[in-house]
């Protein structure tokens, strides 16, 4: 039997990039997984086609996890066809570099209202819906909360938020059974960095040359771990942060 077997799983920011890969990696540990999108429904649809078409279970619901409302609507929707969650893998986000002299205040806005308001609901309304059980919580941080980057400020501070989040309502929520991790990854592949520019950029360079492993990471490589952390075979597993990131330094 998978890992997995008989969960509900929510994956925030699953249309694409890391988001895709968790989903598709849960579904193949036997989770009926639902691909929630902010805006690319044909990305989400995409996604779910792959996990069916592999034999797994999965819906997509659009919802903005920067919207409180459209959290509500989410869950609502979750707790409608399946009653119940087992698994929240805060995943959404939204990333980009800006020197300081540059920020704006609708970043900052953006930033925190996605990759930290948006976690802290989204949690909150799937941990109404976890079983007597319990549940697993997986937050997908990064390495720039641990290792400063410069023109990073604003998404930095958003990962730090994520970090210390995550040993809070570890502490917070494990008198239920419920397990607050954090996954913090390194550079990873994604069409969101492509497009910007990033993976071949210098940067990327520096990165990889800072990096043990010696390769920039793939949505696969987060994947992994998000399915442990899901898992059973984490049950003693809470409050912690585990840096994806092939050694980075």
């Amino acid at each position: 039997m998978s890992k997995l077997t008989g969960k509900v799983a929510v994956v925030t920011g699953a249309s694409k990039g890391i988001g895709a890969g968790i989903a598709k990696k849960l579904a193949s540990e036997g989770a009926t997984v639902v691909v929630n999108y902010a805006s690319s429904k044909a990305g989400a649809d995409k996604v779910v086609s792959e996990i069916e078409s592999a034999g797994g279970k999965a819906v997509a619901i659009g919802g903005d996890v920067a919207k409180v409302k459209d959290i509500q609507n989410l869950f609502a929707e979750v707790a409608r066809l399946f009653g119940r969650v087992d698994v929240l893998v805060n995943n959404a986000g939204v990333f980009g570099f800006q020197p300081l002299e540059v920020l704006e205040e609708a970043t900052f806005d953006r930033y925190f209202g996605v990759n930290v308001k948006g976690l802290l609901f989204a949690t909150k309304a799937a941990v109404a819906l976890f079983p007597q059980s319990g549940g697993s919580v997986i937050n997908i941080g990064s390495v720039v909360s641990e290792v400063g980057f410069p023109n990073n400020a604003i998404y930095a501070a958003t990962k730090g938020a994520v970090d210390t989040i995550t040993r809070t309502l570890a502490t917070e929520l494990g008198p239920r059974g419920i397990r607050v991790n954090s996954i913090n990854p390194g550079m990873v592949r994604t069409e969101g960095a492509e497009s910007l520019g990033i993976i071949e950029s210098e940067f990327a360079g520096l990165a990889v040359a800072r990096t043990p492993l010696g390769r920039l990471g793939e949505p696969k490589d987060i994947a992994g771990a998000v399915a442990l952390l899901a898992s059973d075979d984490a049950g003693w597993i809470t409050g912690s942060t585990l840096q994806a990131a092939g050694g980075f330094q």
